[in-house]
């Protein structure tokens, strides 16, 4: 998951993953020059925070992952 500081919807992202018992990995797009342009390029040229992938499966935002935990289509991304 690539984040950002001050990110209400990372924050929100985090607390979904979290409650449904997924590990995942933040990359902290403010920590390193060049995160943000390998974000934007991975992303298909989103670029707001934050951009979720599975593996290479690209999710989308917080509202995308919200989606699929509301549809109880979650688990069918992470086999």
């Amino acid at each position: 998951m690539y984040s950002g500081p001050m990110c209400n919807y990372c924050d929100a992202a985090k607390r979904l993953l979290l409650r449904n018992n997924l590990e995942f990995k933040e990359i902290d797009i403010s920590t390193k020059e060049g995160l943000r342009k390998e974000m934007i390029k991975s992303a298909n040229g989103r670029r707001t925070i934050p951009q979720i992938f599975f593996d290479d499966y690209h999710v989308g935002g917080y509202v995308e992952l919200r989606e699929l935990e509301k549809k109880g289509e979650l688990d069918n991304y992470l086999k």
